[in-house]
């Protein structure tokens, strides 16, 4: 097994950074793997509650960015972003993940 760090970044669609974020993990730091997730319904430190009804034109659901990638490169990588996203906006933990030699 070899150890990672994996990231959550919560995110709402109206955000302007979202794009910024995933051009910086994709091009600049090219981290191993990145999910994009948007959320049926969410709130967060405001209380406002994010939802999506039938009658919505335009939407600002919640949105999860999660990547992983080596310790060492995700922490350079929260040096960056934490100038990206708001505080507390930013959830890491340490993880294994099965490598090719399946251990």
């Amino acid at each position: 097994m070899k150890q990672i760090t994996m990231v959550r970044v919560y995110l709402t669609e109206s955000e302007k950074c979202l794009k910024k974020l995933l051009k910086y993990l994709h091009d600049d730091s090219q981290v191993s793997g990145v999910t994009v997730l948007r959320g049926i319904t969410g709130f967060g430190h405001s209380g406002k509650i994010h939802t999506a009804h039938l009658l919505d034109l335009s939407l600002d659901l919640p949105v999860i960015v999660e990547f992983f990638d080596t310790p060492e490169k995700i922490t350079t990588i929260l040096s960056h972003i934490q100038n990206i996203i708001e505080p507390n906006h930013i959830v890491h933990w340490p993880a294994s993940v099965i490598d090719r030699d399946g251990g």
